[in-house]
């Protein structure tokens, strides 16, 4: 609380300054880590965590020992760990601290997955990064950053920091692929989904209840993960690790090992016939390729929507209520992370999107008890969704972070 009211009446030059010392310090206290190892950057606003997982599956096939620290988990070699610190990137000393521990295991490689708010704080500062991958772009922390420009720069400059013989990977898709790429690189790949303009191109492709099949430069693949949207993700990835000299053969092993990561469409299942599953989707785009993905796949769709962030973003929460209103049969619209905010007042803000849903709605403040409500509403060959927080393990309020996990409750009451 302290903390929160500092920084609220500090001037952002001085904060911007700070974090920078912090930076600074950081990497001289490790003896700059990331000298020692091939680091690579992803950003974007969706699919980073799902790609940095698959690119960390495809180096340890090609032999390599790697480190990542994601939104979802660290891993250092075999090593894999939740991240349970509500942190996409580390504060500047534990993420230096992260690499040089990644070292000491033997680590040749660093996927750091590199978010807008982190390199606004300076966190990339003192971080060597020799690749960056960009998956997607579409608004959000407009508040924080101030405007859309500003988030976008601010990804942006993960690519205009690489060194040595770099390497920029940008997806052709984006709208905003020109930009990206309009950095310096020693090397630029693009990809894309049937787009014969990219460098690496998806095709073929089929999706089913057991994942996606598709060809990359004629090499079939197929990625076990629900979501045509991880078409996309497995593409980033795997353009990076061919940039990166790994043969395709590699490639194409490591995707049939992926799983499930935790809170990424992680599914559940019923003893009464219905599924459940668990997302980390908060953003309008977000939750509605995971909306297309399930309601083909059950009778009914139930939808358990973290309202939203406390805080930031607020123009976007009736515009979430909206899209689940136009793809849910049930609606239940519940707390998220409020923050300092009222979460009843942020729940409002998304039921104002509901207003001509047809379906049957409810607004449920106690998180928990709006997920119990829903596993009791579920009927065979039901679907239900519960999004916004995936495996994070902390929920933020006023009286600062509380324990929580979404799975942990699915568990609980489906046993």
């Amino acid at each position: 609380m302290i903390t929160r009211f500092v920084r609220a009446i500090t001037p952002q030059t001085i904060l911007r300054r700070y974090h920078l010392l912090l930076a600074v310090l950081a990497r001289v206290y490790y003896r700059n880590p990331s000298k020692e190892l091939v680091v690579i950057g992803v950003t974007g606003t969706k699919g980073k965590s799902t790609t940095c997982n698959m690119l960390w599956q495809i180096l340890t096939e090609a032999g390599q020992t790697v480190g990542m620290t994601t939104t979802v988990n660290i891993r250092i070699g075999e090593m894999n760990k939740l991240n349970d610190t509500k942190m996409t990137m580390q504060g500047r000393f534990r993420l230096q601290k992260l690499l040089r521990q990644m070292i000491d295991a033997g680590c040749t490689y660093a996927i750091v997955e590199t978010s807008s708010e982190g390199i606004k704080q300076h966190r990339n500062h003192g971080i060597d990064y020799q690749v960056a991958v960009f998956t997607n772009l579409s608004p959000e922390h407009i508040e924080s950053h101030g405007s859309f420009e500003n988030y976008k720069q601010a990804k942006g400059e993960l690519f205009n920091g690489l060194t040595g013989k770099s390497i920029s990977v940008v997806n052709a898709d984006s709208e905003y692929a020109n930009y990206f790429l309009s950095f310096p690189a020693y090397e630029h790949v693009t990809f894309g989904i049937n787009n014969e303009q990219a460098d690496i191109n998806a095709t073929g492709i089929q999706t089913k209840a057991e994942g996606s099949y598709f060809l990359l430069e004629d090499q079939p693949i197929h990625v076990p993960l629900l979501g045509a949207f991880n078409i996309t993700n497995a593409a980033a990835a795997a353009s990076a690790a061919y940039a990166l000299q790994v043969p395709w053969r590699t490639i194409a092993a490591a995707f049939k090992k992926i799983t499930v990561m935790p809170g990424r469409m992680e599914r559940f299942e019923s003893s009464r016939g219905f599924v459940v599953v668990v997302d980390y989707a908060h953003t309008v785009e977000s939750l509605e390729m995971v909306y297309q993905t399930l309601k083909p796949l059950g009778k009914r769709l139930i939808a358990v929507h973290g309202a939203c962030g406390g805080g930031r973003d607020k123009a976007k929460r009736p515009l979430l209520g909206k899209m689940t209103a136009q793809y849910a049969d049930v609606a239940i619209i519940t707390n998220e992370d409020p923050y300092d905010e009222d979460p009843q007042q942020i729940i409002d803000a998304v039921w104002e999107g509901l207003v001509d849903f047809k379906g049957e709605k409810h607004q449920i403040l106690d998180r928990e008890e709006a997920i119990k409500q829903a596993l009791e509403l579920a009927k065979e060959d039901d679907v239900v969704v519960v999004t916004g927080k995936g495996s994070e393990q902390r929920m933020a309020t006023r009286k600062g972070l509380v324990d929580w996990d979404d799975r942990r409750i699915v568990k609980q009451y489906l046993s």
